[in-house]
């Protein structure tokens, strides 16, 4: 064996590994970083803070640019889990925002992710609308529930229909299980609290007869 040959085959091969591995430790925290911001973009969300919301999704996407120039020579860095969260989260985020704002959902070419991440991301808004939805009942403010319910229910029959293997689209069978739990909670608890408040309305009306 050619052993002078074999140790320049390793070198050659130690410098790429390097190159990936170094690629990886710039991109790794700056998702992380994407990941909190879409994070706190939603509860600023939840808060009623639009605009400050939409400015927290701006830097994630700042963040999950610099990212991906991180690894764009090496693609294979692109399908890996930290890239797919933090795509996953902003989504989750942007999709939130706008479905509580009435505002048009923005497409996975206008976010820049990718499509697994974009459909795992808008089942997961689905849970963040149940939360929007019962914080606005507490509040005694019925004026988007059904709007809302009718959004979770659309989410549930895109992503029912999407009967693709999960190394396609990264788990989203589970989400789907999980969304439409979601969904049959929310309108039977949608369901019961309307009830409710039609009974109260119609005792107060026999109490001022």
């Amino acid at each position: 064996m050619n052993k002078s040959r074999l140790e320049s085959i390793a070198e050659q091969i130690r410098q790429v590994m390097a190159s990936k591995d170094a690629a990886r430790e710039k991109a790794l925290p700056l998702c992380r970083e994407a990941i909190r911001h879409s994070s706190d973009a939603i509860r600023a969300t939840h808060r009623h803070e639009f605009d400050n919301a939409k400015a927290l999704l701006d830097s994630a996407r700042s963040l999950l640019n610099d990212a991906e120039q991180a690894v764009t020579n090496h693609t294979e860095l692109r399908n890996t889990g930290f890239i797919r969260d933090a795509q996953k989260e902003y989504a989750e985020g942007s999709l939130t925002l706008a479905l509580v704002t009435g505002r048009p959902i923005p497409e996975p070419g206008e976010l820049g992710i990718e499509a697994a991440a974009y459909l795992n991301g808008l089942g997961e808004a689905v849970g963040e609308l149940r939360r929007y939805l019962l914080d606005g009942i507490r509040q005694n403010d019925f004026s988007q529930s059904e709007q809302l319910l009718s959004a979770m229910d659309d989410i549930y029959n895109i992503l029912v229909g999407m009967d693709f293997p999960d190394a396609i689209t990264n788990g989203l069978r589970r989400t789907t299980d999980i969304v439409r739990g979601i969904l049959e909670r929310t309108r039977s608890d949608l369901t019961l609290i309307i009830k409710q408040q039609e009974l109260k309305h119609k005792l107060d009306s026999l109490e001022l007869k």
